[in-house]
């Protein structure tokens, strides 16, 4: 599966308040969530995202508490893929579980920048930069994790093994 998308790159340790501030909480909703998704660090980000966009991040992307507003946030305002540094464990479980991929490289990240536009393959991990003509390579996502991804989600997943 390749995504292809402008990106919207944030830095190192962007946590899950930042994603979603806690004052936004009292909804579930993701279309809701979704409005305010960035909401103090990049006020445009709603308005200006587009479906197909892909969220870069530094270091310790997610990190914060456990909730899933924040991944369910970021995939209801169109982002296909995240890419990072590094991702905080439970934040990238929680990604996958609602059918949001997670790639992280190193050396990619240094090598995007706001507004670029990459291809990302998740059955390979290659990440090719095409504003700038580089390439990288990630970890490719495993195979049970793609089969997650492909379903939309964990609960969708378990609906379609059953």
């Amino acid at each position: 599966m390749r995504i292809t998308g402008r990106v919207w790159k944030f830095g190192d340790n962007v946590d899950t308040d930042l994603i979603i501030p806690a004052r936004f909480l009292n909804v579930y909703d993701g279309i809701d969530l979704s409005k305010n998704c960035f909401v103090d660090e990049r006020p445009e980000f709603h308005k200006e995202v587009r479906p197909g966009d892909i969220l870069v991040g530094g270091r310790n992307f997610g990190c914060g508490s456990s909730r899933e507003h924040a991944p369910i946030a970021i995939r209801e305002s169109g982002i296909r893929v995240i890419l990072a540094k590094s991702v905080a464990r439970i934040f990238y479980r929680n990604s996958f579980n609602i059918g949001l991929p997670v790639l992280e490289s190193e050396e990619a990240v240094d090598f995007i920048e706001d507004g670029d536009e990459i291809s990302v393959d998740l059955n390979t991990g290659e990440i090719v930069n095409r504003s700038n003509d580089r390439q990288f390579l990630a970890k490719p996502i495993p195979e049970f994790m793609g089969k997650i991804i492909r379903a939309r989600g964990l609960v969708e997943y378990i609906r379609q093994e059953k």
